[in-house]
């Protein structure tokens, strides 16, 4: 069980690619051999036909993540993906798993602040097992309190080891805390402490009930498979859950910033860190031919889209100033965006150091942009990155599933591959002036503190 916390590797490259205008390149576009059809329920069903492997990939996607918690209940999208592991009235706890492997299969399931999904991975033969398995706790879920109280604390316990016994997620959480003042993005995936010691099982269940109907759902299947049977055997035990009306989705509008944030953490490290975060634009549905966040993704990839990107290059190469630099945007998603920078202190370095030399570095794209050459080494390395992809049973299934999530079709996906290639070095520079400053600017900063030795730790217990 996952939380997508921050940017996946998946989603990293999913948006760094490029290809060259018409669609002529080694991999199949993504709208041949792909169907869509939608139950009488609700339910949306997506098959990518790719017959190379007698494999198929089964994924259920729920349009309900961290974004649509309230506060007091925070964490408990992650809560109630763990407890859908213990059991209907056919199923018991922990028999899924099992029932998966027995198969040859394997499977997993993962939260993150627009979704939740469950996936399934299997020789094709077994593709109506797991179906039929999925499809049951759609509907009927049972759990029992002592179920629920138990993995409550194995939760609690994720937290403690992902969160807060690691300085970099510290960062993070106090960083996006602060950026954001009204939007759900504020909180983590996996929730406040707090929030998790004070939940009851009503919470996971009231959870389950609003938000898991087949009118939530999409469906996507990929690989070796027949859609019209694929649609068949979907109708059979999908198709006859009942749909039901979902809460309604307040928007939740990021007020506008109106200068710099700052937010300091102390907490036992290595190394300083920082992290620089700013407020930019996102790409919205029926708004493909925005040109700013194609440009947002090729300026990520021109600062750290490779090993000698300009970040990487000067900042540890150069400068010796920080051990390791990265860049994130995303700029498909529910919720607002932003352009992070993060880097973690050499030895001797400081934070004030590390920031100077970023800012030099955004400056100078600013005011002298970048190199007609350089944006297009970094288009023919995405190239490379998204061929790849493609030729993953499960990358072709996680594609279309994050981009429906998001509030697009999988048909876009080509056009917004032929959008990227029309980018100019001229519009990476303008997003970059315009977008990175400080207005919309969030700093966040982690102070080392001295791990306390076991000789510390028994002193101060005695």
């Amino acid at each position: 069980m996952v939380i997508l916390q921050m940017r996946s590797t998946l989603l990293q490259i999913f948006f760094f690619f490029v290809l060259c205008y018409p669609l002529a390149w080694a991999g199949q576009p993504i709208t041949a051999d792909t169907h869509e059809y939608q139950l009488a329920n609700g339910l949306k069903l997506i098959v990518r036909e790719d017959h190379r492997a007698p494999t198929v990939a089964h994924m259920v996607w729920y349009r309900a993540g961290s974004m649509d918690e309230i506060n007091g209940r925070t964490g408990v999208a992650h809560v109630l993906e763990h407890m859908m592991f213990k059991g209907t009235d056919t199923v018991k706890a922990g028999e899924f798993s099992r029932l998966v492997a027995a198969v040859g299969g394997r499977e997993n399931a993962f939260t993150s602040r627009d979704y939740t999904a469950y996936f399934q991975q299997v020789e094709k033969s077994k593709l109506d097992e797991v179906i039929k398995l999925e499809s049951d706790r759609m509907a009927n879920l049972k759990f029992d309190d002592a179920e629920f109280l138990k993995e409550i604390q194995v939760v609690m316990e994720e937290r403690r080891l992902r969160t807060e016994d690691n300085p970099s997620s510290l960062l993070n959480e106090a960083l996006m805390a602060t950026a954001y003042m009204s939007s759900p993005y504020r909180h983590p995936v996996i929730g406040w402490m707090n929030d998790l010691e004070n939940m009851k099982p009503a919470d996971a269940r009231e959870w389950y009930r609003h938000w898991y109907a087949p009118n939530n759902a999409t469906v996507v299947i990929s690989g070796d498979v027949d859609p019209k049977q694929v649609l068949s055997t979907v109708e059979k035990y999908y198709g006859v859950l009942l749909a039901h009306e979902l809460p309604v989705r307040k928007p939740q509008l990021e007020p506008l910033q109106r200068g710099v944030k700052q937010v300091q953490v102390k907490a036992p490290a290595d190394s300083a860190q920082l992290a620089m975060a700013w407020k930019v634009p996102k790409l919205e549905p029926r708004k493909l031919d925005d040109d700013e966040p194609y440009a947002l993704e090729l300026l990520a990839a021109v600062l750290d889209g490779y090993d000698n990107a300009r970040l990487n290059r000067v900042m540890v190469k150069q400068e010796r100033v920080v051990n390791d630099v990265g860049v994130g945007y995303d700029m498909i998603s529910r919720g607002p965006e932003l352009f992070l920078i993060y880097a973690s202190m050499a030895k001797g370095k400081t934070v004030s150091q590390a920031e100077q030399s970023i800012r030099k570095a955004l400056k100078e794209i600013s005011l002298n942009g970048i190199l007609d050459s350089e944006l297009k080494r970094i288009k023919v390395r995405i190239l490379s990155d998204q061929i790849y992809k493609r030729d993953s049973i499960f990358g072709q299934a996680m594609e279309i599933g994050t981009t429906e999530m998001a509030g697009f079709s999988w048909r876009e996906i080509d056009l917004m591959l032929e959008k990227m290639q029309t980018i100019t070095p001229t519009q990476v520079q303008t997003v970059a002036k315009k977008y990175l400053v400080d207005e919309g600017l969030t700093i966040g900063v982690l102070e080392p503190q001295a791990r306390k030795t076991m000789g510390a730790q028994k002193k101060v217990g005695q």
